[in-house]
């Protein structure tokens, strides 16, 4: 395989980020893990994500965290608001974001990673 920097921006403990990882140590894929509640966010980041991935997709509409927002902040939702809503709630992040070498994928599926990583 040859050198690449691998990132994958998550929950500690989502499941889909941890069977996300749980595949990259079965395929000795070296990564750095990101906890984005526990080590942050930038706005150039959410920025980054949101204009090549696109906020409707990069925003979680189906976390808790979304149900548990006040209707206000749910309302009149655009790019700019969504960067705004990521910041503020981290865990409204789409999980896992995977990094390799500055390529973006969301979410986790088998044979998604398998395509990336051959």
């Amino acid at each position: 395989m040859s050198k690449t920097n691998v990132t994958i921006y998550g929950l500690a403990t989502c499941d889909t980020t941890r069977a996300a990882r749980k595949w990259l140590d079965a395929k000795a894929v070296k990564y750095a893990f990101h906890d984005v509640r526990e080590d942050g966010l930038t706005k150039a980041m959410v920025e980054g994500w949101v204009n090549e991935l696109g906020w409707e997709k990069v925003l979680n509409k189906a976390s808790t965290t979304w149900r548990e927002l006040p209707e206000k902040e749910k309302t009149g939702v655009d790019a700019k608001k969504a960067i705004a809503l990521l910041l503020a709630h981290p865990t409204l992040v789409k999980r896992p974001v995977l990094d390799r070498n500055g390529q973006l994928s969301l979410g986790f599926k088998p044979e998604s990673y398998a395509g990336l990583f051959v």
